[in-house]
């Protein structure tokens, strides 16, 4: 088995240094992206989540604050936030299981976000999937290496 005690060369450094500055690189360009569109970071990630790790642009409150790691009243804030932008509605007639909604606008904002995230995640694979590949890479040959 690999020594994970073992000292880290300076390309796993240099690829992991990489690899995180994308990561940054690319929640910056996301929260500016919203921000244009009068969203905080918070709203479109949610609003985002509703929409890919929902039903139906449907998500229950308590699933919400673990998609985002959000304790359940700041997912409730959240959320209220959300609906007095019109963005969501929220279904309270299960108190414990309130659901969230999006609402067409919401829709739209997202439409127009995600189009440009796809386009800027498209631009930055390359250099993403360098990164990883000289993490992986290094990984396989520390373990053939252990293997002979």
């Amino acid at each position: 088995m690999p020594n994970k005690d073992r000292a880290l060369s300076e390309i796993e450094y240099e690829a992991l240094a990489n690899l995180r500055y994308r990561i940054r690189k690319f929640r910056q360009f996301s929260g500016k992206a919203a921000e244009k569109l009068g969203l905080t970071r918070q709203q479109h990630q949610a609003l985002l989540a509703i929409k890919g790790l929902g039903v139906g642009g449907r998500m229950s409150l308590p699933e919400l604050a673990d998609k985002l790691f959000l304790t359940p009243p700041e997912a409730a804030t959240l959320a209220a936030s959300l609906q007095e932008a019109g963005h969501v509605t929220i279904d309270a007639k299960q108190k414990r299981r309130a659901t969230v909604l999006l609402t067409a606008k919401a829709e739209e904002l997202l439409r127009r976000l995600t189009s440009a995230h796809l386009y800027e995640i498209r631009e930055m694979a390359p250099e993403l999937m360098q990164a990883l590949r000289m993490l992986q890479d290094h990984r396989q040959m520390e373990v053939a290496a252990w293997m002979q």
